[in-house]
């Protein structure tokens, strides 16, 4: 099931969801009656999708799909994409968001930082294939080439947010003595992972980032998945974790210290976060978290898969990595804000994975 099936309706859902300033649950707060409290006052880049992280990875969503897809049969009109991104992430735009960053050094983090910095990482990947995409002719090449410039523009745009998250994580992981752990935003692995995926740290960032991970994991052995999921995850605990050690552990070892973490995976005992999730509510905001679980699975678990040798762990996790994306596709166009708000993007996570090591 490539992304390409999926790019139009989901440059939709994105496009639709950063243009939509309400219901907003901004997270800030208010120190007196003076202060401005409107989204897009707060937030001029970013004031859409519900909160700000879910502004922040939709605008990711759109440009990944602007780079994998624009101007081919999949997505051919990127010209309202290209648009809604120009007036968005411009200089003053980005300036204010990267403010607001330095002012509040706790708001949005982890989660928040690590997909600025993958919006980041994008624009800068798309610009970097403009003039390859010169090389198409007719109408479809020329959009093609606009939407490479387009991302020169928004990757400088971005520059002193992307440098603000940068001087934050390095400021916050001497003083990190412990992960978070649970399934939800704060999850340390998760954030850590699309950081380190970015490639947009400074090389003494990147650097303490592998540190940190290796201080919190190294030793983990024989993970409570039994204990997952919980009522409102959509990330899982276990899976999480190990997609990061993959990024920071040669691999030789990372094989061996998965069979410690989690032993069952080797001996074909149950392991709960390769069983698909029961979701008994879904039009709940909290309970369809679990929503967003099957498909951040599919895409640990494909993840994992690919980094160990042929055999039948690998074969294991890639097997409840398709039952878990067959789950959760059919979940994402539902027409149901409280998840489209946020969950094409973790679909297009799974059906396009971005990788690092």
């Amino acid at each position: 099931m490539p992304l390409g099936t999926y790019a139009a309706p989901f440059a939709g859902l994105a496009l639709a969801n950063i243009t939509r300033e309400y219901p907003n649950f901004p997270a800030h707060l208010i120190a007196s009656p003076d202060e401005p409290r409107a989204p897009r006052a707060l937030h001029p880049a970013f004031y859409g999708a519900y909160d700000w992280h879910s502004s922040v990875h939709m605008h990711w969503l759109l440009v990944r799909l602007l780079r994998r897809h624009g101007g081919t049969p999949a997505l051919p009109d990127t010209g309202p994409a290209v648009d809604v991104l120009d007036r968005h992430l411009t200089p003053a735009n980005l300036a204010a968001e990267a403010a607001y960053l330095r002012d509040h050094p706790s708001f949005e983090r982890p989660y928040g930082w690590a997909w600025l910095l993958a919006l980041a990482a994008e624009c800068r990947a798309l610009a970097g294939e403009a003039g390859a995409r010169r090389a198409f002719a007719g109408e479809a090449g020329a959009r093609r080439a606009c939407a490479g410039e387009a991302g020169a523009r928004w990757t400088a745009a971005l520059t002193p947010a992307v440098a603000a998250v940068d001087r934050l994580l390095a400021d916050w992981l001497p003083k990190a003595t412990y992960p978070v752990r649970h399934g939800n935003h704060p999850n340390s692995a998760f954030a850590l992972t699309l950081a380190l995926d970015s490639r947009e740290l400074t090389a003494a960032t990147d650097r303490a980032v592998r540190e940190r991970l290796l201080t919190w994991f190294a030793d983990d052995h024989d993970a409570p998945a039994h204990w997952e999921p919980s009522g409102q995850d959509f990330l899982s605990p276990a899976l999480s974790e190990a997609d990061a050690m993959r990024r920071v552990l040669p691999k030789e070892r990372f094989a061996q210290w998965l069979d410690r973490f989690l032993p069952a995976l080797g001996t074909g005992a149950p392991c709960p976060p390769l069983d698909v999730p029961v979701v008994s509510d879904r039009a709940d905001p909290q309970i369809g978290h679990l929503l967003g679980l099957t498909l951040s699975r599919a895409a640990a678990l494909r993840s994992l898969a690919d980094a160990l040798p042929d055999g039948s762990v690998r074969t294991r996790l890639a097997t409840a990595a398709e039952a878990h994306l067959t789950a959760g596709l059919p979940a994402v166009e539902r027409g149901d804000f409280t998840t489209d708000h946020w969950l094409a993007t973790f679909a297009a996570l799974a059906l396009d994975p971005v990788t690092g090591g």
